[in-house]
């Protein structure tokens, strides 16, 4: 069972809990969303870097997962990395941060009552130390994403912020993980998932969340989830 909540305590973010009860239909498909989660396990605390396609997860009966999912482009501010550096990877939190902090945020969250409302407090924490130190969090992906949303081209989003496509380029690899146009087409399928999700017809996702027509819907969602759109909204229905 798949549960999440806005944050109410770090902004932007979204604060998730998975289990799986049974075995049935285990392998959990986690969509390019342009984010970064901090997750806690049984087996540890690790960080979920941005996906250019879907993750699939294998998932036992029993397995359990709580995370905080950060706004995009806010969790290398939080976490203090490069969003490129975790492209498409899993990494524990002690590869990222000092060992002892690790152990010691584990034994945190392990000894809490309620370990999804301890996480959300690390995720919290960090955000805070992050705000009031000595980093600055950059506002140029706030633009970027702003522009991407009014479905400006990358050179019109380079020409509103004074950079050139190639400045524009780097600065949405440390903030989201990859380029605006990478960017632009995870987006879009999330609008268009959740069009389809509300029952649209497949046609009109495609129009209103501007793709050329159905057919580049299709391969655009086979592209990013590996499934075409019908056997991916079965498919959560089914879990």
């Amino acid at each position: 069972m798949y549960q999440e909540r806005n944050s109410s305590v770090v902004p932007g973010a979204v604060v998730w809990t998975q289990r799986r009860d049974t075995d049935a239909g285990a392998d959990i498909r986690v969509l390019p969303d342009g984010c970064m989660d901090l997750i806690w396990t049984e087996r540890g605390l690790l960080v979920a870097g941005p996906d250019t396609t879907a993750h699939v997860v294998p998932v036992r009966a029993g397995d359990a997962y709580a995370g905080v999912r950060f706004a995009p482009g806010t969790g290398p501010f939080v976490l203090g990395i490069a969003a490129w550096e975790l492209r498409d990877r899993r990494v524990p939190l002690s590869e990222l941060w000092p060992q002892r902090r690790e152990r010691e945020l584990t034994e945190r969250i392990w000894g809490a009552a309620d370990r999804t409302a301890e996480l959300e407090a690390v995720a919290a924490g960090a955000a805070a130390s992050a705000r009031h130190g000595r980093i600055r969090q950059d506002r140029v992906p706030e633009a970027v994403l702003g522009g991407v949303w009014r479905r400006l081209t990358v050179r019109e989003i380079a020409d509103e912020l004074a950079l050139s496509e190639r400045q524009l380029r780097r600065r949405c690899l440390d903030a989201f993980g990859y380029g605006p146009k990478t960017l632009d087409r995870v987006l879009r399928l999330a609008r268009a998932l959740d069009q389809a999700r509300a029952g649209l017809p497949f046609a009109q996702v495609a129009s209103l969340a501007g793709y050329a027509d159905q057919a580049h819907l299709a391969r655009e969602v086979r592209a990013l989830a590996g499934i075409s759109l019908g056997r991916l909204l079965a498919g959560e229905s089914a879990g």
